[in-house]
């Protein structure tokens, strides 16, 4: 077994240049789906395989873990069947559990309202205001949100004009509170443009040049912990915020879709287990047979 593994790994290093911890992650997925059936491969079953992921399942891996291995070895045993005759391939049709999805974090809408105010007329403050406010109103994710340039702005009628996943583009709505920061920070982004006076990025640097999503980042880790909110506060969910707000809201499922520029509804209708988790919490205060004596 272990001489055919070295040789598969291989072949895989020189058709695809694996690193040698990549070599390392398939040697042991492969290693570990089929170590508990003996040295002979080729007597290895379907049914063994089966109980070996139920197995493995059971002792609590996570289902991307095992449906890894399952791709590994599925791999492993094309090759055995193609270049040392081995009759099939047990791997194949083996699916590994779905592994439940885990819910996005969102902020409640008063931990979110405490983050975006941000008080002070710095032009740093007012950059920072504009990116949250923005983040929060129209639900852009991080690359999105450094990606805008100027002619993609029309504060005039709320809109904003995003390029998303695959290049798509879509249009999204500004609210008020967005609109005015975006015009308070407009105002002063001219200073910074001394060294890049063309600059079209709408969200820049000290220095005119285009933000990167780190540094975005790091400043609403920063505005969190100065605001009161822990330090685990990301870009991502002000997304998750906007989205589960609105849903609360409207109940329009395929408006936020729309919003959000998610190409399968099932990728939105995660929020709507973050909304019944609002709804279970008003139920419990509010009904009558609900109520803890």
């Amino acid at each position: 077994m272990h001489a055919l593994l070295d040789d598969y790994l291989d072949v895989l290093h020189f058709e695809r240049g694996l690193s040698e911890q990549t070599r390392a992650h398939y040697q042991r997925d492969i290693a570990w789906l089929i170590q508990q059936h003996g040295p002979e491969l080729a007597a290895i079953t379907t049914q063994h395989l089966r109980r070996s992921i139920s197995q493995l399942h059971s002792q609590g891996m996570h289902g991307r873990s095992i449906a890894r291995m399952l791709s590994s070895g599925r791999g492993f045993f094309r090759y055995l069947v193609l270049q040392h005759g081995f009759a099939a391939n047990p791997v194949l049709g083996l699916r590994a559990p779905k592994a439940a999805k885990p819910l996005p974090h969102a902020l409640s809408i008063e931990q979110t309202n405490k983050l975006v105010e941000l008080e002070g007329d710095s032009a740093l403050i007012r950059r920072d205001r504009a990116m949250l406010e923005l983040l929060y109103s129209s639900g852009l994710r991080l690359s999105e949100l450094v990606g805008l340039n100027l002619d993609r702005l029309d504060l005039q009628e709320g809109m904003v004009t995003v390029i998303g996943k695959g290049n798509k583009t879509r249009i999204v709505p500004l609210g008020s509170k967005a609109v005015a920061a975006m015009q308070d920070w407009l105002a002063v982004r001219p200073q910074w443009l001394n060294k890049q006076p063309q600059q079209v990025a709408v969200f820049i640097s000290q220095h005119g040049r285009r933000l990167n999503g780190r540094t975005v980042q790091l400043r609403l880790r920063d505005w969190a912990i100065k605001q009161g909110l822990h330090s685990h506060v990301h870009p991502h969910m002000l997304r998750h915020s906007f989205a589960s707000h609105v849903l609360q809201s409207s109940g329009d499922l395929r408006a936020v879709q729309e919003m959000l520029g998610h190409a399968n509804i099932s990728t939105t209708q995660v929020y709507t287990h973050l909304d019944f988790q609002h709804l279970s919490q008003v139920y419990d205060a509010a009904h009558p047979r609900a109520r803890k004596k």
